[in-house]
């Protein structure tokens, strides 16, 4: 891919050769493309075409972007090929000069103590499962989420990986694994229980804007339908107050009353309806990634209990990664230690029972309150995608 070559307009340029197309690069940010047969279909595009990726098109170019459409005329181009890759790494790796600072910063617990044991070379397999999701409503808003995680350590590197990403792309990997000992593949039930707990909360945190959005608007839209309402209802109600009980009129304000109520109740359906949100998660594809780590071996203590856990330090990001949450599988700080299996939870993974009001560890007992058998409430995914997802 030339420099100058945005990364989608040199994705769609490699792909459309690959498949046979004659591609130009033309200005400003575009491609003219003379498509085969195969590609007029899937792409759904004439056999001489411009293509533009960037804000200003060329003369006569289609824009394309990551909207869904066409994110499906490339699958169906695409079709299996590239849903699974193995990428290897093998950086210099220097470790961390002072190994107590490092895991003092990263590590952070309010309600336990920890120990460093000792530091060790060693390699490790990162799972790396890119998804892609839409939420509709009255507007649409798409986009790509990726999940890592250490399948040695379990831990999810959101943080880290978003530092060596531009790694992944390289040219220097191959696909041949190390004469070196390596973390076993993880079971696929494994793999999707983790999924389906950690897409949750990292999709509600790339939606927030847009639900946040949404939210303002149905208050504008309630609180306008209400004042409508209420003057109709009000005026009605006047003229009901002045007429005698005993006059005819009074029936037909009564009714004017009732169909006014009636209105206002189909009026907040339809709102409730018109600003539902619906959101779609679809997997992409999956890369195995194999690279050597420094491997902290940590001792965590809480009142007579201890565990031992391993945090791997990324060479390339040169930053030591935590550990998700047990229960909730986010990466936010701080941690609290639960007291019967020591497990690493945020402070809602800790919270009191919404019905008996007593604390208990949702990791320990993911499905009900142990004192009094209360549903643990929680978000998750599931259906077909997820499903078919590691196949």
């Amino acid at each position: 891919m030339p420099p100058e070559m945005g990364r989608m307009q040199g994705f769609v340029a490699a792909l459309l050769a690959r498949e046979g197309a004659l591609v130009d690069v033309i200005e400003p940010e575009g491609l003219e493309v003379l498509a085969t047969p195969q590609v007029q279909r899937a792409l759904v595009l004439p056999e001489l075409c411009r293509l533009g990726f960037g804000a200003t098109l060329p003369s006569g170019a289609r824009r394309v972007g990551i909207e869904n459409e066409w994110l499906d005329r490339f699958d169906r181009l695409l079709s299996d090929r590239g849903r699974w890759a193995r990428l290897v790494l093998r950086p210099e790796v220097r470790p961390p000069s002072d190994p107590e600072r490092v895991l003092g910063h990263e590590l952070v617990l309010d309600n336990a103590t920890f120990r460093l044991l000792g530091v060790t070379p060693a390699w490790t397999r990162y799972l790396v499962l890119d998804f892609r999701f839409a939420a509709v409503s009255e507007e649409k808003r798409e986009g790509v989420l990726r999940l890592a995680v250490n399948q040695a350590t379990g831990a999810m590197p959101d943080a880290v990986f978003e530092q060596f990403a531009p790694w992944l792309n390289t040219e220097e990997g191959d696909s041949t694994l190390p004469d070196e000992d390596l973390p076993p593949v993880w079971e696929r039930r494994r793999l999707l229980d983790l999924v389906a707990e950690a897409l949750p909360s990292r999709l509600g945190a790339r939606l927030a804007p847009f639900v946040k959005g949404l939210r303002r608007r149905l208050s504008r839209d309630q609180e306008r339908l209400h004042a409508y309402h209420g003057d109709l209802h009000r005026e009605a109600m006047r003229r009901l107050s002045a007429l005698p009980e005993d006059d005819p009129a009074c029936r037909r304000e009564e009714q004017r009353v009732a169909a006014i109520g009636r209105e206002y109740r189909a009026k907040t359906d339809d709102l409730a309806r018109q600003y539902a949100m619906r959101v779609t998660v679809a997997w992409v594809q999956t890369l195995e990634l194999v690279m050597p780590v420094q491997r902290f071996e940590v001792q965590i203590r809480r009142r007579k209990a201890q565990r031992m856990i391993h945090l791997d330090w990324n060479p390339l990001a040169r930053r030591l990664e935590s550990l998700a949450c047990e229960f909730s599988r986010t990466t936010e700080r701080p941690r609290l230690v639960c007291d019967d299996a020591v497990h690493l939870v945020t402070p809602a993974g800790l919270a009191s029972c919404a019905n008996c009001a007593k604390p208990f560890c949702r990791a320990c007992h993911r499905e009900r309150c142990p004192k009094c058998g209360h549903a643990v409430q929680r978000s998750n995914l599931t259906g077909s995608d997820l499903q078919t997802a590691l196949q």
